[in-house]
């Protein structure tokens, strides 16, 4: 496994006795989670655990899953606060104009002036458009809504972003 991951979920519980993970997804893909996919956990001291859906069902915007190689609830509880991970090579290709959430986070943002404000430190998706926040100086925060208006230019390669500076923004 030396090819790089990417993170499609987090694992926030156990479920039951049976050995089921309660997974929240950060992927645009939830077929991910299909039964028969295989997922990489990764804990916090960086172990890497191949494993394959067995069972899985969405409730409550989290995925119950519960993967062959455990069954019960002796065996998961470790996993609590991992990661759930993908092979790059298994990313899905995106439409122009769109972007994974990894190509984002640690983006240079400047403005239509040339105007240096931050990086991306984080997605969010409240709604009727993702939201970037990008961490300014002094540890403040700035939450760049995804729209035409604001976002002119996303340059993956050279890790750049350029916005308008809308009124009232940076209130």
């Amino acid at each position: 496994m030396s090819e790089k991951l990417v993170t499609v979920g987090k694992i926030v519980n156990t479920h039951g006795i049976r050995g089921e993970l309660k997974i929240i997804p950060e992927t645009d893909f939830p077929e991910r989670f299909d039964i028969g996919n295989t997922l990489i956990i990764v804990d916090s001291q960086n172990k890497q655990t191949p494993v394959t859906v067995q069972t899985s069902r969405l409730h409550k915007n989290m995925f119950v899953i519960q993967f062959k190689q455990f069954n019960h609830i002796n065996e998961v509880e470790k996993f609590k606060g991992s990661l759930v991970k993908i092979e790059s090579n298994a990313q899905q290709p995106l439409e122009e104009g769109e972007y994974y959430y990894h190509e984002i986070i640690g983006c240079k943002v400047v403005t239509e002036e040339d105007q240096e404000l931050g990086l991306v430190s984080e997605v969010l998706t409240p709604g009727a458009n993702d939201v970037w926040v990008v961490s300014l100086p002094k540890g403040k925060q700035l939450l760049l809504p995804v729209i035409d208006d604001v976002i002119l230019n996303v340059d993956i390669a050279s890790k750049t972003i350029r916005i308008h500076l809308m009124e009232g923004l940076m209130e």
